[in-house]
């Protein structure tokens, strides 16, 4: 063996598990990190221009690859501006890795420059907090995180890295690549699962979360197609099926189909498969009561400590998403198949077509068909959090995962990184942003990232000069009081013309379809701003409506 510095040790790791990718604001913490991917073709460095979008592109390139996403950041601001995506992935069961360069080691503990405890910072929101002290020990420690990220239910792991013990020159050995192991399902388990879908009489599956993957999504589709059962999407887990399956029903969430509300509330049996029935899914716990006397519920779930977790759990099955599906689709038992399915699917297309509003100026719902009937089917759809995404969920129709990254936690200002990350590693397929005027603001800085790598992305700012979901809890709550929710903004066209984006601005619907062609002649980065009235605030109600309730 020869001595290498723990920077090297630690970049020759990561390409050994298969990293191809590090999003990174530098950091003279981690230079000899820095100084190591100079010398790693393996490896494509992307230079963000906050540490927020570091964490946001890693969540979304780990939900498009099913790897962990790899982040550098430096100590104190640096780490503090990246919690934030590990919360994304973690709420998201997302694998991911976020090192951070530290002090060093005969500095801890003196609140040192930039100096933060980070194992209390991180352990409430990561899987597990490593911090490495010796550089003979890093492959050990690379390997652990690796497997801790992808096992059981995925999540974020936090390594932390002292600069002087990226420096120091020794001798390691190498660790191989962490197989990823999968759970099979029980066919004990899976059997009385069937035995209750035989008694059923109105059956619903709840489906998208961890280890979900496109074998999963093929097995089961096949599966819940054969015996015609109502798939419903977790939460943004709108990809989980193709939405062209005839048994997809909708999401549930913030604003859902009532018709599939009413669904899940008269369902007998509800079959969850990989959702966690958060907060957001289940509508704070009320769609599906915690002890739901009138239904039987299973849950299948990677990990078993999810298994009975909140929900008082019928039948707990402890499995891979892929392993479990896979067994369904195979299984030779006859199931009395289901009609309800093709009815919910019809009701899904219902409601997911826009009808136009009378009196506006600028319909959501018509851009968002507009959208629909120019991009391809397989377009992956990237936003963070405001009202703007309620036409999103409603009436774009997804293709089967990937295809959808949008983070659970609500949090704002996921889109556009999330874009940049995508569009790096699908430059094949069409990469849609869209976002709210406060919601781009929050890191449309990572334009610059786009245009310094070569993205091939377009943007669509929905711009109401509002922070519209908290303008419509005041409106409901304080009817024309307005508080702290109305916005100034830039002009976004002129901005992104700043960056070297093509841009355009649309103020009205029938103009709309004509800049989404010109855009589309474009390449590289584009961005839509669409200028729409507040008064809109969701596609089923006004302000005006609300005041008057």
């Amino acid at each position: 063996m020869t001595k290498r510095t723990g920077g090297r040790i630690l970049v020759d790791n990561l390409v050994a598990q298969g990293c191809d990718r590090i999003f990174t604001v530098p950091g003279e913490s981690f230079l000899a990190v820095l100084d190591a991917l100079h010398d790693t073709p393996a490896i494509d460095l992307v230079v963000c221009r906050q540490e927020g979008g570091v964490s946001y592109m890693a969540d979304a390139d780990a939900r498009l690859t099913g790897r962990p996403g790899a982040a550098f950041v430096t100590r104190g601001p640096g780490a503090t501006n990246a919690c934030v995506g590990v919360h994304v992935a973690r709420q998201d069961s997302t694998p991911m890795l976020l090192f951070i360069g530290d002090v060093a080691r005969g500095d801890r503990d003196r609140e040192g420059f930039q100096e933060v405890d980070f194992h209390t910072m991180f352990a409430p929101l990561a899987k597990l907090v490593l911090r490495i002290e010796d550089a003979r020990r890093i492959p050990e420690y690379v390997a652990r995180a690796w497997n801790t990220a992808v096992s059981g239910r995925p999540g974020p792991v936090v390594i932390v890295l002292p600069e002087d013990m990226l420096t120091d020159e020794v001798e390691a050995v190498d660790r191989p690549k962490v197989p990823c192991i999968a759970q099979s399902a029980d066919p004990m388990a899976v059997d009385a699962m069937m035995a209750l879908l035989k008694d059923a009489a109105a059956p619903v599956a709840i489906v998208g979360g961890a280890g979900w993957c496109a074998g999963t999504v093929a097995a089961f589709s096949e599966w819940a197609e054969r015996i015609g059962i109502p798939v419903a999407g977790a939460f943004r887990r709108q990809d989980s099926i193709a939405n062209d399956s005839p048994v997809w029903a909708g999401n549930l969430g913030y604003g859902p189909n009532p018709k599939l509300v009413q669904r899940v509330k008269d369902a007998d049996l509800i079959i969850a498969v990989g959702a966690r029935l958060g907060e957001a899914t289940t509508d704070g716990y009320t769609l599906i009561p915690l002890d739901h006397p009138e239904q039987t519920l299973v849950h299948i779930h990677p990990d078993p400590s999810e298994l009975g977790r909140v929900y008082k759990t019928d039948l707990a099955i402890c499995a891979d998403m892929r392993e479990f599906a896979e067994l369904c689709a195979a299984w030779e038992d006859e199931v009395i198949h289901f009609d309800a399915g093709a009815v919910a699917h019809a009701e899904w297309l219902d409601w997911s077509t826009p009808k136009p509003r009378d009196g506006v100026t600028l319909d959501m719902g018509q851009v968002l068909l507009a959208l629909r009937d120019t991009l391809p089917a397989d377009t992956i759809v990237c936003n963070g959090a405001g009202n703007f995404s309620a036409w999103v969920h409603r009436f774009w129709r997804y293709a089967a995962a990937p295809s959808q990254l949008a983070p659970t936690n609500g949090s704002m200002g996921y889109g556009t990184p999330a874009a940049v990350a995508a569009a790096l590693r699908a430059p094949r397929r069409q990469v849609l942003a869209v976002a709210g005027d406060g919601d781009f603001l929050m890191n449309g800085q990572e334009l610059a990232t786009a245009v310094a790598h070569g993205a091939n992305m377009l943007v669509v700012v929905v711009d109401n000069s509002a922070y519209g979901t908290i303008r419509m809890h005041q409106e409901r709550e304080y009817p024309a009081r307005v508080s702290g929710t109305n916005l100034a903004n830039p002009d976004f066209a002129a901005l992104a013309r700043a960056y070297g984006a093509w841009s355009a601005t649309v103020e009205r619907t029938e103009d709309f379809a004509g800049a989404l062609a010109e855009a589309q002649r474009q390449k590289g980065v584009r961005l839509l701003h669409l200028k729409t009235d507040v008064e809109q605030i969701t596609p089923a109600t006004t302000i005006s409506a609300l005041r008057a309730r």
